[in-house]
């Protein structure tokens, strides 16, 4: 018996080592791709504890050979990213790992950038780190650091809406998770605007792009902006604290669902109290948005969105002093003023994505989200005004000297509401074919849209109504709107991918085509799209691109809103439905250089655009409200420059420079006139520091100075007159220490400080230089219509503190 176990044993252990001669070695192969899906270059792959293994070429893939073993650790590696690790149990043969790198969230204060990534595609990437701790009036929003790059303008900081080369606000699209999202209707006014759909707190990756975008984003002209919620890898969180507001965000994850909630409350009385216009302000804004993911196995997955905003202003004016002209014709507007406004914007959004992957080459999801919104908009306020030449006249109390240029009253009254209902059901297929990635997809949409209004405004000059009738009594302005929409519109796009490396250089190519049917106006639609991207072999530190396409804007409700006079000065807004979209081809073409100076890297990006318009739909801006023709009117043209210097002035911190220099012009019933958003010059700094003797201390610049745009008198239009408001000019500074800072590698804490990140003191200064800056314009009339434009400006000098705190 006993030589019969022994023969037993020796005959296993041969059988066991011929298996494991036959094994041989192990191929591993994949493509590493980043939070936007582009390939990432020069990624370190290799073995956990040994020096075996090699880093990704210009198109992310890579190959190496591994001994076989039980368990094969592979380590990913890349200065910028977290990283990735791999485990691979009785691997054999052949094996293919794709893996997608996550930026990383760690401070960098000991970490070295050596190149910043190349851009081969239209869309970039932006760091989610950099408006962390920026100063911002709204809180840290990613619309603000928007405005700083190249091509990118907006005129109000209370705002989240921004234009982009020449587009309307109306002209960019945002997709959160994938899902399209929109934004209220109403909003005139910074003031009421409240909180960014975007919540900072829950970002995770940003794409970007001014332009020539691919085919996979929607029937927008202007940009795309692609915002992807992380995923906590473990129990984690956020809380900060300032004048304006509260946010907090906590995020779990196990072993097959994770979880993220973020939620925010703002409160910026203090802020609107520098307002010229004194009174009670009570705006409450609140918001909260929800994301999970749960992963049943490594081929299904079904993710979550949620989102609930509820934004309420309330204002009680008293009174209002405007000094404003030159200093040889100095005047000033004072009202005193009796009523209120009542505004609530409500909106609710949920949506739900189910993403089966069969196997390594293919993914296919299905989509379906819902949109409603909630919106009333409510004031009835009249005042009693004086202009005077500043220093001569003494308004109400002292009565009409020889300084006086009028004295009047008006009341305006508006009652508004718009509910819209947004469902969408989608889906959506990638698949790699050799060097090919295809992505396609199909998305249905219906739309069902509500809208009451109901405006008017009544004004006295010296005794007399205007316009004056000896015979009546009338208003300057009224308006009157009830209109319902139901309407269904289909869209579907195909792309390709195509990467290749060739003795010239390393090509990216990216051609695809997007179709659309809207059964409102019964209109079809078709946009091709391409991309071109290209690294010369002999010089890798520069990369070329070019993208060319035709890109529509479908209209949504208030493109449709066409003014009808009926008497007197009575307007009624119906709908047009033989509108058609608008159309921009666009041709850009872009360059990146990289290059290290004083032993640091930096990045100078150019491009340069040419935007062919046509059948556009007339616009005029009011503070924030667009105010449409309703009818294809004109065609015209943008064309611009856009260049950034980016790099790390200071070690361990990014910073930029974007200058910009744009033309736009529209014909409108026969006469060539600038667009409401011709920017000429754009120039925009931001800047991070630290102190060197305080290495805790981070002191950052926020700073715009833009032309100013065209404006227009009430109820006309560019084509009878206009003028340019003076530039916008603007300086926040910010500062905040580290009370605790984020862990080094191996570092050890105790007490509560092991339940901590990091904790942030800040305290920020608004608008450094105190600057007017003009947002719109109150225009004032007289009984012989003498028109006076007296500026609304916007926040003065304000002064903010922070408080920060991640675990």
């Amino acid at each position: 018996m006993k030589h019969r176990i022994s023969a037993l044993f020796i005959i296993f252990t041969l059988v066991a080592t011929l298996m494991a001669a036959a094994k041989g070695p192990v191929k591993i192969s994949g493509l590493v791709t980043d939070e936007n899906n582009e390939p990432l270059e020069f990624v370190s792959v290799k073995l956990q504890g040994k020096a075996i293994g090699t880093t990704t070429g210009l198109d992310g893939r890579y190959s190496f050979t591994a001994p076989e073993a039980d368990t094969i650790r592979v380590l990913f590696t890349c200065i910028g990213y977290e990283e990735a690790k791999r485990r691979l149990i009785d691997a054999s043969g052949e094996v293919t790992v794709n893996v997608k790198m996550t930026p990383a969230t760690y401070a960098l204060g000991g970490v070295e950038v050596t190149e910043y990534r190349k851009q081969l595609g239209t869309m970039q990437s932006i760091d989610k780190a950099d408006f962390k701790l920026a100063p911002d009036v709204s809180g840290g929003s990613v619309e603000s650091l928007l405005t700083t790059m190249a091509g990118v303008n907006s005129t109000n900081e209370m705002s989240s809406q921004y234009s982009v080369r020449g587009g309307s606000y109306d002209e960019n699209s945002v997709y959160i998770n994938g899902i399209e999202v929109y934004r209220p209707q109403l909003i005139s006014s910074g003031q009421q605007e409240g909180l960014s759909i975007v919540n900072p707190d829950m970002v995770g990756a940003i794409g970007f792009s001014t332009g020539g975008f691919s085919a996979q984003y929607g029937d927008k002209m202007s940009s795309a902006l692609d915002i992807t919620y992380r995923e906590p890898e473990a129990f984690e969180g956020s809380l900060s604290a300032s004048l304006q507001g509260v946010s907090a965000a906590v995020g779990t994850n196990s072993k097959h669902f994770s979880q993220l909630h973020g939620i925010r409350y703002k409160q910026n009385s203090s802020l609107l109290g520098s307002l010229d216009e004194k009174g009670d302000y009570d705006p409450k804004f609140f918001d909260y948005q929800t994301s999970m993911v749960y992963t049943v196995n490594p081929k299904f997955k079904v993710s979550v969105l949620g989102n609930v905003a509820v934004n309420n202003y309330r204002f009680i004016p008293h009174n209002r002093t405007t000094k404003f002209g030159t200093s040889t014709d100095a005047k000033e507007f004072t009202v005193y003023f009796d009523g209120q406004e009542k505004d609530r914007f409500e909106t609710y959004f949920g949506a739900g994505t189910i993403t089966y992957k069969p196997n390594k080459g293919n993914e296919f999801s299905l989509l379906a989200s819902g949109y409603f919104t909630n919106e009333l908009v409510a004031y009835d306020i009249s005042g009693e005004y004086w202009l005077d030449q500043a220093g001569t006249g003494s308004g109400a109390e002292g009565g009409a000297v020889g300084g006086e240029l009028g004295v009047g009253r008006y009341h305006e009254h508006a009652r508004n509401r718009f509910k819209a209902s947004v469902f969408s059901l989608g889906l959506r297929g990638a698949t790699g074919l050799n060097k090919h990635n295809l992505s396609y997809g199909l998305t249905y949409n219906h739309e069902d849209i509500y809208a009451r209004s109901r405006e008017w405004e009544l004004r006295d000059s010296a005794g007399y109504s205007l316009p004056f009738d000896p015979d009546a009594v009338n208003v300057i302005y009224s308006l009157a709107a009830a209109n319902d929409m139901s309407s269904s519109r289909f869209s579907l796009y195909a792309m390709d991918t195509y990467r290749l490396d060739a003795p010239a250089g390393y090509f990216n190519f990216n051609g695809g085509v997007r179709m659309s049917y809207w059964s409102y106006n019964r209109e079809f639609l078709f946009s091709p799209r391409i991309s071109v991207g290209f690294v010369p072999a002999g010089k890798p530190q520069l990369s070329l691109r070019f993208a060319t396409g035709l890109y529509y804007q479908a209209p949504f409700y208030r493109e449709l809103c066409q003014r009808i006079a009926t008497v007197g000065n009575e307007l009624t807004e119906v709908l047009n439905k033989d509108i058609k979209s608008q159309r921009s081809l666009q041709f850009i073409l872009g360059a990146d250089y990289t290059f290290r100076a004083m032993d640091r890297p930096f990045k100078l990006t150019a491009e340069t655009y040419y935007k062919n318009l046509a059948n556009l739909i007339p616009y005029e801006i009011d503070n924030l409200k667009l105010v449409y023709s309703g009818q294809n009117l004109a065609n015209g043209y943008a064309l611009g420059l856009d260049m950034k210097l980016f790099g790390q002035f200071v070690p361990g911190t990014d910073s930029w420079i974007s200058f910009s220099l744009m033309k736009t012009q529209e014909t409108l019933n026969g006469v060539k006139v600038p667009r409401p958003t011709d920017q000429r010059y754009s120039f925009a700094l931001f800047f991070t520091d630290y102190f060197p003797k305080f290495p805790r201390l981070k002191f950052t610049l926020r700073g715009i100075f833009s032309d100013g745009l065209p404006v227009t008198a009430p109820n006309s239009t560019r084509d009878k007159g206009y003028f340019r408001a003076p530039a916008y000019k603007r300086l926040d500074v910010g500062f905040a220490y580290a009370l605790l800072n984020a862990p080094k590698e191996g570092e050890t804490r105790s007490g509560i400080a092991r339940t901590l990140k990091s904790v942030w003191l800040g305290l920020d200064v608004f608008n450094l230089l105190d600057i007017s800056n003009v947002s719109s314009y109150y225009w004032v009339s007289d009984v012989n219509n003498l028109y006076y434009a007296v500026p609304n400006y916007l926040t003065r000098r304000q002064i903010n503190v922070r408080l920060s705190v991640e675990f």
